[in-house]
């Protein structure tokens, strides 16, 4: 292989290991390696010949570690969730159209959440005969789309269709640098048979160059006047997060800023948490509370601030939006209002209008001492909430609170209509990973498995509803943490139904037909199969809590058996129905 200069492949040992790509199925395993994927999670076809033979015959160290995943939904979320820990975007394969079909919730999350995942899939050869990678079974003409990419083009950020041999790598390092670069998120390359499988002769070989992610966005300094212009004049100024960065950065410099100039922080629906729990200047998750103590608002990467039919702040204050695209573009339909759209890197925004202000601002202690004050009529508040979930069924208060003080320094929990973040103590940012605001369920448990593969000695603990478990395809996931011998922690939140559902009837229609009926329709999740029985067909630890006071001694059992014996557990929580959760 030849190596243009400037090239910085992940170590020089695997570089001198790097072999020259015979074909295109090895050029675009090689550059996934070359371009510093660890691992191809893969679901395999008719279409993976060119692949698995490329897989056997390459060096290991040249290529990412290829892991068979039962299931594309995991498969995806997996990927994700190595993301999330590690801050390296990893590679999916799956099979032709099919495959990819289920994948797309996945492909769908990840956009959501602006993380960065190579998804590829085979596509049935074009040709019928006379080429090596020609039609050889009935399903590969069953297979055929006129636009397999389309399955996914309305969410990934770039799409194309491998043509030539030669093509494997250098589509492989554009695809990566495009889902690197801000906004971040998935990107989609179709791999024909024909072009996987043709020779690659000397005249097309081509170099492997090292392509980056775009460098961060740097904000407009007038922009920054006018920012600081604005916290100058606000009384209670407002700053709104969802989610940070994976090093936790922007969780350290809004710590400072924020306590220095005594500006308030809330986490309204939060994907990726932020603020330490007991940081002074956090309000907690209520969003309605802090935009009504508010008169300026500055929403921080933000897609979804507040709703706008419960939560719509006074025209008279000023809004200000900052992120790598501060309107979303991506979001059909958006319609907050705007006063500046500051186009930045969040940290390097946070940091500049710290420069900018230099001295503390007028007020602050004043600040400081009504936001304490409403933080200690809110904590009392929360010390009731979790110990009225101390009870038969369980409260999801209770049980939060419970996984809080069972979580050591470096424990991370994934949460899909699970924990309750204001429930928690959270000591730093990236402790909890809730579901992206695109919904897809079966999220958590797959993105769990990624990050305990990234680091198998981390305490990884994913909390689902019932019904979430279902959508994971659980056979699947617990055969992925046997085969990978992953000690995951699956907490099962089980209340018998679509809570989500119900809620949402409820709150659309309080007072209708539907929610006075003792039994409403299409949300029931009963008869439950023994879910514990599951998780056992692949030789997991297993335990169901029905009381409060026992979890947790059951918690402290699970995590026992996952430290000693470095197998995975699945807790089933008989939990209550809320109306709030």
């Amino acid at each position: 292989m030849v190596l243009s200069t400037g090239a910085e492949p992940a170590s020089e040992n695997e570089v001198s290991t790097f072999p020259t790509p015979a074909n295109g199925a090895e050029s675009v395993l090689l550059g996934l390696k070359f371009h510093g994927v660890d691992y191809l999670f893969a679901n395999a076809g008719t279409d993976f010949p060119p692949i698995i033979e490329a897989l056997c015959n390459l060096p290991a160290a040249a290529m990412p570690e290829p892991i068979t995943i039962p299931h594309e939904t995991a498969s995806v979320g997996m990927a994700h969730g190595y993301f999330l820990v590690t801050g390296r975007p990893q590679a999916v394969m799956v099979h032709v159209n099919v495959g990819l079909a289920n994948a797309v919730m996945g492909v769908i999350n990840a956009a959501s959440d602006n993380v960065p995942v190579l998804v590829m899939s085979g596509r049935t050869p074009i040709t019928e005969s006379g080429r090596k990678g020609s039609r050889m079974s009935p399903i590969q003409y069953g297979q055929e789309m006129f636009d397999q990419s389309s399955l996914v083009s309305d969410t990934v950020k770039y799409h194309y269709e491998m043509r030539y041999p030669e093509q494997g790598e250098p589509l492989v390092s554009r695809a990566l640098a495009l889902a690197k670069s801000e906004p971040a998120g998935p990107t989609y390359l179709s791999l024909p048979r024909e072009p996987l499988t043709e020779v690659i002769n000397d005249a097309q070989q081509l170099p492997f160059n090292a392509r980056p992610a775009t460098s961060r966005m740097f904000p407009d300094p007038e922009k920054i006047k006018e920012i600081v212009g604005l916290l100058k004049k606000a009384d209670n100024p407002l700053i709104l997060v969802q989610r940070g960065d994976v090093e936790g950065k922007l969780s350290k410099v809004l710590q400072s800023i924020c306590l220095k100039h005594a500006i308030a922080v809330c986490e309204p629906f939060p994907v990726r948490n932020v603020m330490p729990s007991a940081h002074p200047m956090f309000v907690g998750h209520d969003i309605k509370s802090a935009l009504t103590e508010s008169d300026l608002i500055i929403a921080l990467d933000c897609d979804i601030p507040w709703l706008e039919a419960f939560h719509k702040p006074p025209l008279t204050t000023p809004i200000v939006h900052i992120g790598p695209d501060p309107h979303f573009a991506r979001m059909p339909m958006r319609g907050y209002k705007t006063d500046i759209a500051l186009q930045s890197d969040p940290i390097a925004a946070m940091e500049a209008l710290d420069q900018a202000i230099q001295d503390p601002m007028p007020e602050t202690e004043q600040r400081k001492l009504a936001i304490a004050k409403r933080n200690s009529a809110r904590h009392a508040k929360i010390k009731t909430l979790i110990e009225s979930g101390n009870a038969s069924p369980i409260g999801a208060e209770w049980l939060s609170h419970c996984i809080s003080e069972a979580m050591d320094e470096t424990a991370i929990v994934f949460s899909e209509l699970g924990v309750l973040p204001g429930m928690m103590q959270l000591k730093g940012p990236n402790r909890v990973f809730a579901n992206p605001h695109s919904g897809g369920l079966g999220w958590a448990m797959t993105a769990a498995l990624g990050a305990q593969l990234a680091d198998l000695d981390r305490l990884v603990i994913s909390c689902i509803g019932d019904g979430s478990y279902v959508f994971a395809n659980p056979t699947a996931c617990h055969q992925i943490a046997e085969a990978l011998q992953l000690p995951l922690l699956t907490i099962i939140k089980n209340n018998g139904m679509w809570n989500a559902v119900r809620r949402s009837v409820v709150d659309s229609y309080p007072e209708g037909v539907a929610a006075r009926t003792n039994k409403m329709p299409l949300t029931s999740l009963e008869p439950a199969p023994d879910y514990l029985k599951i998780a056992e067909a692949s030789r997991a630890y297993t335990e169901r809590v029905e009381k409060g006071e026992d979890l947790p001694a059951a918690l402290a059992r699970a995590i026992k058996v996952i430290r000693e014996e470095k197998r995975q557990v699945l807790l089933e929580i008989k939990s209550a129905v809320s109306d709030t959760f």
